[in-house]
């Protein structure tokens, strides 16, 4: 199928092209990162996050899902919830029991490896609620004086 083009999208429909397909015939092939490109960036970010120390389990994941039942940033339930890091890979942050919060995908992709306060206040989420929320469901999570700080 040709790419570009105004009649593009007609011809790649015509062609039983999936949605998918006919987005990628849509965009040029310089704007389309390549698949080695993609490769690359994906081996980068799992030696990015085997190197961070990253411990957190399937039970611990659950656990953290049980406690928020929903996106931890903007409240919505419902969609299928990722693991976010508050402190991002990027950044020093870890998978971890106390890093980890669920978010939609939105949330997710938005906030990307940005500090999660000033995103709040970018998106204008509720950050104070939503700090306070994840000091409560830490220190439940890591149990009984795990947020004493004596």
């Amino acid at each position: 199928m040709p790419t570009g083009g105004p009649r593009t999208r007609e011809r790649a429909v015509d062609a039983g092209a999936s949605p998918v397909d006919t987005l990628l015939l849509m965009t040029t092939p310089r704007a389309r990162p390549s698949p080695s490109r993609r490769a690359r960036a994906s081996r980068r970010r799992s030696r990015r996050v085997a190197a961070s120390g990253s411990d957190l389990t399937a039970d611990e994941w659950y656990r953290i899902l049980d406690a928020w039942k929903r996106c931890a940033y903007c409240g919505a339930d419902g969609a299928a919830l990722q693991k976010d890091c508050v402190l991002p890979i990027s950044r020093g942050g870890r998978y971890t029991l106390e890093n980890v919060v669920p978010a939609c995908r939105s949330c997710n992709a938005s906030k990307c490896n940005e500090e999660v306060t000033s995103w709040m206040r970018r998106r204008r989420l509720d950050e104070p609620a939503f700090l306070v929320r994840w000091y409560e469901v830490t220190a439940a999570l890591l149990g009984p004086g795990a947020g004493d700080e004596d």
